[in-house]
């Protein structure tokens, strides 16, 4: 049954907790303003139909979603595909590719299939984010320098004629180096001053982010260099020669339906389908992010259905795809956000943003919003999890590189397709060279023994005993959940019991450290029994081990149910 979390969240709803709801909405709402303008611009369409979409899809992801803080909206992980989308089919193209992927969402929804995003292994999504991250910043780069490319004449570039600017990576870079000539120093200091003003205010300054506070500083001193030394650079509202660049309304476009022939959804329909994977994956890893860390549980299946209503009324308005936003969800977060009213206020804001300051937007600089979104890929990149990945399997590592590398050269879609043909190609591998092991039953913890027999063990009061059968890797990490929400509010030590666990991936270990996340804000312990080889040796690589805690790692049940009886 469809239940949105806003009809729960109201039941108990009072005074203080809208006042919290509240300011988490409006400083979430200030916060969005300059990305939702930065994607649009990236994903190669007018910044307003970035507003359109935090407006309208924040509204109805928030107001129809299944998690309790999820803030949604324009993300840079569309920009890829968008600018590609508009430069092939253009806007028209765009707007029923995006309603068809909501579509399909909503059927994902009504049918399920949430927690099939779960499958996509977890090397996976670090690899196309990356990629994704890469591709963003490199598409920054003409407005970071200042260059002019000029297209008056087709440029030829690898057999392929372009008159605009190209969406493939390769083709991008090479007409950066032929527009070197027009370097502007001016926007290049404004650019790195930005770029620097972002990094060190988030060290320092936790509350109001640096984006927000570097797009006002910025458009400031431009109008007053313009004004006092003649300096120009490119705007939004304007080129730096003064010809017209993009136009801000100061209102919502009346809705219009796409077209929706046969012909243009057979056209369309594998760029609705990566539209749709991309909006399911990343909504319900921002919503699991969220779950982590206020400790509630997100309805995976009412998310996509939001997800797909936000997807179909977006375009509708002149918007471009939506999803959850993991950055905005947890800045509503940290700054009090309680139900699903701190999104809609945060689309309110907007709205009033739009209906009253939006033209002063035509005056920010796009050397800034270069330096934001610079930002926002190096955040996005996720520099931790790269490194975690490295120091794992090779199998691990050659699945995460060649989804970094064919998102940047070729495809999003292609990406995923051939990444999940690996992961099961290695894993299908790992479980034959596996299959001796798993009668022996062998671990290094203590030198070769066997477990102790499942039969009158004596479990304290204070513990909760789960025994994972088989491999822990990306299919199987929803045991880990499992673990965690049964664990009952007096328990204080979760003794996982390997004794059958052979096999275990860097999905395994991301699960391993989310229950580990969980189980320290319930102040319980967790105990590793029965552990093998193979994880262990993973635990040792990835310093899992050292996070637990060696002294809470045995070979048998005993030892470990006498760990949480001492």
């Amino acid at each position: 049954m469809f239940k949105p979390e806003l009809i729960n969240s109201i039941k108990t709803y009072n005074t203080k907790t809208f006042i919290s709801d509240l300011i988490a909405g409006l400083i979430v709402g200030i916060v969005a303003l300059p990305l939702a303008i930065a994607f649009a611009i990236a994903s190669g369409v007018n910044p307003a139909a970035g507003l359109f979409t935090a407006i309208i899809a924040g509204f109805c992801i928030s107001a129809f979603g299944g998690s309790r803080v999820q803030i949604g909206g324009p993300t840079g992980a569309f920009a890829v595909i968008v600018y590609g989308v508009v430069a092939q089919y253009g806007l028209s193209g765009l707007a029923t590719a995006t309603v068809m992927a909501g579509i399909m969402l909503i059927l994902l929804g009504a049918f399920k299939m949430g927690g099939l995003v779960k499958f996509i292994p977890y090397t996976i999504v670090t690899g196309f984010t990356a990629g994704i991250a890469v591709t963003i910043a490199a598409g920054q780069l003409g407005d970071f320098f200042g260059l002019r490319p000029d297209f008056s004449q087709p440029m030829m570039i690898l057999g392929e004629e372009y008159s605009k600017m190209p969406g493939d990576f390769l083709p991008k870079i090479i007409v950066y180096i032929r527009s070197a000539s027009s370097f502007n120093l001016y926007s290049t200091i404004m650019a790195a001053v930005c770029l620097a003003f972002i990094f060190i205010w988030s060290k320092f300054i936790k509350k109001i982010p640096g984006s927000f506070v570097v797009i006002i500083l910025a458009t400031v001193v431009s109008i007053i260099l313009e004004k006092t030394a003649g300096l120009h650079t490119d705007t939004i509202g304007k080129f730096a020669d003064g010809s017209q660049h993009f136009v801000i309304p100061n209102t919502l476009p009346k809705p219009q339906l796409p077209a929706l022939s046969i012909k243009t959804i057979t056209t369309l329909f594998p760029t609705a389908i990566s539209i749709a994977v991309l909006a399911a994956i990343e909504s319900l890893l921002s919503a699991v992010v969220a779950d982590g860390m206020i400790g509630t549980k997100h309805d995976s299946n009412t998310e996509l259905i939001a997800q797909g209503i936000a997807n179909i009324a977006s375009p509708l308005f002149g918007g471009i795809p939506a999803t959850g936003a993991i950055a905005r969800t947890a800045t509503n977060i940290k700054n009090g956000g309680k139900t699903p009213v701190a999104g809609i206020i945060h689309a309110i804001t907007l709205l009033i943003i739009l209906l009253f300051a939006g033209k002063y937007a035509a005056y920010i600089p796009m050397a800034a919003l270069a330096a934001v979104l610079i930002n926002v890929a190096w955040n996005m990149a996720g520099f931790p999890a790269i490194r975690a990945l490295l120091k794992g399997q090779k199998s691990d590592i050659c699945v995460f590189a060649v989804t970094f590398l064919i998102t940047v050269f070729v495809d999003l879609t292609v990406a995923i397709e051939v990444g999940l043909g690996f992961a099961a190609f290695f894993f299908i591998k790992k479980m034959i060279d596996l299959s001796e092991v798993q009668n022996q039953r062998e671990t290094i913890t203590g030198g070769i023994r066997k477990d102790q027999p499942a039969e009158n063990l004596d479990i304290p009061a204070n513990t909760f005993v789960y025994e994972i059968e088989g491999p822990l890797f990306f299919g199987t990490v929803r045991k880990f959940e499992l673990a965690t929400e049964r664990a009952q509010s007096d328990c204080k030590y979760l003794v996982l019991r390997m004794r059958n666990t052979i096999y275990l991936d860097a999905g395994g270990i991301k699960a391993l450290e989310q229950c580990k996340a969980a189980c320290d804000r319930k102040g319980i312990t967790i105990v590793i029994s029965g552990i093998h080889t193979q994880p262990y040796l993973l635990l040792e690589k990835t310093g899992m081990a050292d996070k637990l805690g060696r002294e809470n790692i045995f070979d048998n049940i005993t030892d470990a149910l006498n760990r949480c009886r001492k």
